[in-house]
């Protein structure tokens, strides 16, 4: 999860929300007098810099016995750095009112980092600091630890993510995406010191880098300042294992997990597409019809409007590095469940069959294609939004052309992602509570 390391002062969150809107920005490319490539949106209007980078290579990493790993080391970032302890550097932190954040993934580790443009300078002299130099000392350490370990217990105890991990563990038994990315007691308790300098080695080079950049800034000052915050980083990190593409296993499946509780928490899905098929706009749109467009999907139209058996229910593409899945969830009372999860099975089984009609089909482009800009309402989300087009390697245009690909897609192209993709017969389905009727 990510770390939201402290906020920033109220009128700074202000100027976030005035920032430049979808269609009023310029993505330049810039590279540093040091070799290190960034995608830039300027906008001298508010004195704000708001950045977003990425190092490839996340969780999937974290060796065996010793899960969580790289969550653990988002939590040590901020815990010192350079000749600062962790009670100087936060307060210096605090004086200069940033931001700063990070946030280990499966495929990647994401860190953010937001200043007043005055205090650009200062700010990124204690950013290179934590980036380069963490210390990793034992009293912030242990101390950090512990919160590790009562966020394991607390998602022990929570059913939604029972329900999900044991999701992941049905569907893809064995691979590292199915490890808990925030480790587990046993593990969390094992890491070292040692094991985060090791961590830290492997993540943070300049070859895995991707950065974007949105803010009161030109391209050469973005050049130095790339270079002073990345450019003592090595060139390369070390060499990581080759990891074959992820299997998910094909059901149907199902797994019970009883727990008195007056509700059923219910995982649910198949196989699906990574983000690099060529057809995976048309199965994005076919799959927003169905279950991601919220109230408005025909999912909740029939479990939530029609049989009030939910307060929610979603069901997606998730595209991953290594692999492709397609899942979903809902909640409902346990006599319920069993209906609830049949009620599903036969609204898939009849997209499948039939696929999306062509109002269905101009309704979700016209919300895909309208609400496309409400991504793009800060700096931040702007940055973030830039990183994570590169990380999916789709091209510095494609904002541009995202719109145009929404629209593009045809009835019969949303019929076949539906026939391609929809196996409600092969469901690989985890509860958590005492289901009823549940088959």
């Amino acid at each position: 999860m990510s770390k939201s390391i402290r906020s920033l002062l109220l009128f700074l969150g202000l100027f976030l929300a005035s920032a430049v809107s979808a269609n009023a920005f310029t993505i330049q490319e810039v590279t540093s007098p040091g070799g290190i490539k960034a995608w830039l949106v300027e906008e001298h209007a508010i004195p704000l810099l708001s950045m977003k980078y990425s190092f490839r290579g996340g969780s999937e990493f974290d060796p065996a016995g010793k899960e969580g790993l790289s969550e653990f080391l988002t939590g040590m970032m901020d815990e010192g750095a350079g000749e600062m302890l962790s009670s100087e550097f936060q307060k210096k932190r605090d004086e200069l009112a940033f931001r700063m954040s990070f946030d280990s993934g499966s495929d990647f580790f994401e860190g953010g980092f937001q200043t007043l443009a005055k205090n650009r300078d200062t700010a990124t002299d204690l950013l290179k600091l934590a980036i380069t130099s963490p210390r990793f000392d034992a009293e912030p350490l242990e101390r950090m630890r512990q919160q590790y370990l009562l966020n394991v217990k607390e998602k022990l105890q929570d059913p939604q993510s029972m329900a999900w991990q044991a999701w992941m563990d049905e569907i893809l038994p064995g691979d590292p995406y199915s490890r808990p990315d925030e480790g587990t007691e046993a593990s969390i308790s094992a890491i070292t010191a040692d094991d985060l300098k090791g961590a830290h080695r492997r993540i943070f080079n300049r070859d895995a880098l991707q950065v974007a950049v949105v803010g009161d800034i030109t391209v050469k000052e973005l050049g130095a300042m790339l270079d002073k915050v990345f450019g003592s980083l090595p060139e390369k990190g070390p060499d990581l294992p080759k990891l074959a593409e992820a299997k998910p296993v094909t059901g149907p499946k199902l797994k019970v997990i009883e727990r008195d509780m007056p509700q059923s928490v219910i995982a649910f899905g198949t196989e699906g597409i990574k983000r690099d098929d060529p057809d995976f706009i048309p199965a994005f749109v076919m799959s927003e019809i169905l279950g991601s467009g919220g109230l408005t999907s025909l999912l909740s139209e029939e479990i939530r409007e029609k049989r009030g058996l939910t307060y929610g229910v979603s069901y997606g593409l998730s595209p991953m590095g290594r692999v492709g899945l397609y899942a979903g969830s809902l909640q409902t009372k346990n006599e319920s469940a069993g209906e609830a999860l049949d009620a599903a099975r036969a609204v898939i089984k009849k997209y499948a069959e039939e696929g999306p009609t062509q109002k269905d089909l101009d309704e979700a482009k016209t919300f895909l294609t309208g609400s496309y800009a409400l991504r793009f309402s800060s700096n931040s989300a702007i940055a973030s939004q830039l990183l994570g087009i590169q990380q999916q390697n789709l091209g510095i245009d494609y904002i541009e052309k995202r719109n145009a690909l929404v629209e593009a897609v045809t009835l019969d192209q949303a019929k076949a992602q539906a026939k391609r993709l929809l196996h409600p017969d092969r469901l690989i389905v985890t509860v958590v509570g005492k289901p009823q009727g549940v088959k």
